[in-house]
């Protein structure tokens, strides 16, 4: 039960810095090609990313997409 604990803690963790790492440079790649929608990183967005991954990260920006319209 512990070592299951553990997987899981370490698999978030991996995913949460990935996640953010993810965001940062989408961010910047968007800035530079003059699109204005960014994701900011906050607690909720790592958690999201966390949580959810890479999907997580694609719906983060799929929803401040759909706030531009």
């Amino acid at each position: 039960m512990s070592e299951q604990r553990s997987n899981l803690l370490s698999n978030f963790i991996v995913r949460a810095i990935i996640g953010s790492a993810m965001i940062f440079f989408i961010n910047e790649f968007l800035s530079a090609q003059g699109i204005a929608v960014q994701v900011g990183l906050n607690p909720w967005t790592v958690l999201t990313s966390g949580i959810l991954g890479t999907p997580g990260v694609a719906l983060l920006y799929g929803i401040s997409f759909y706030g531009i319209l």
